[in-house]
């Protein structure tokens, strides 16, 4: 149980975070024309909610409120490219393997991904200082966090785990 006094810094932090990833993703539609009834092509999920393209996804990682903000983005052939990957304020670019393209639409296409947004679960983020994970797909925004005895959605886990294994999370220079 978090104390009442960190509640509120908690939730400003996941505010912010949300926020960051709203804002990355609002370039990514710029120039595409709507589709009839208000959506843009290509997009899936809630009307109104944080998605994007389907088969492309985000990642946000930060540890608590101070630390680097890590940013990937992934397209639907396995472009990748990463700000400030490694904390150490270099953007990176690179490919996913074959596999790992065809593994990471395989999961994006999953149905239960959809249930294991943060909408879904109702999640709240429950630790202060801890490795938070946000992914940005087309069912939505699914955070998660290294901290004791949270459950982890298994689907968005994987996809999380494939990332962070395929980009490089050490200084490069």
């Amino acid at each position: 149980m978090v104390p009442a006094s960190w509640s509120r810094p908690v939730r400003l932090s996941v505010a912010v975070l949300t926020a960051l990833v709203l804002a990355a993703c609002s370039g990514a539609d710029a120039g595409k024309e709507a589709a009839p009834g208000g959506s843009t092509p290509g997009r899936t999920g809630l009307p109104g909610a944080a998605t994007v393209e389907q088969g492309r996804v985000s990642l946000l990682q930060k540890v608590g409120q101070d630390g680097p903000l890590r940013r990937l983005e992934v397209s639907v052939d396995g472009r990748w490219e990463c700000a400030d990957c490694a904390g150490d304020g270099v953007t990176s670019a690179g490919s996913l393997a074959s596999e790992q393209v065809t593994r990471l639409q395989a999961l994006l296409a999953d149905p239960g991904l959809a249930k294991e947004t943060d909408e879904a679960r109702q999640y709240r983020v429950s630790c202060i200082g801890a490795l938070t994970s946000t992914l940005l797909t087309a069912a939505g925004l699914i955070t998660s966090q290294d901290c004791p005895g949270e459950e982890r959605p298994p689907i968005a886990y994987e996809i999380l785990l494939l990332l962070t294994q395929a980009t490089p999370a050490e200084p490069t220079a």
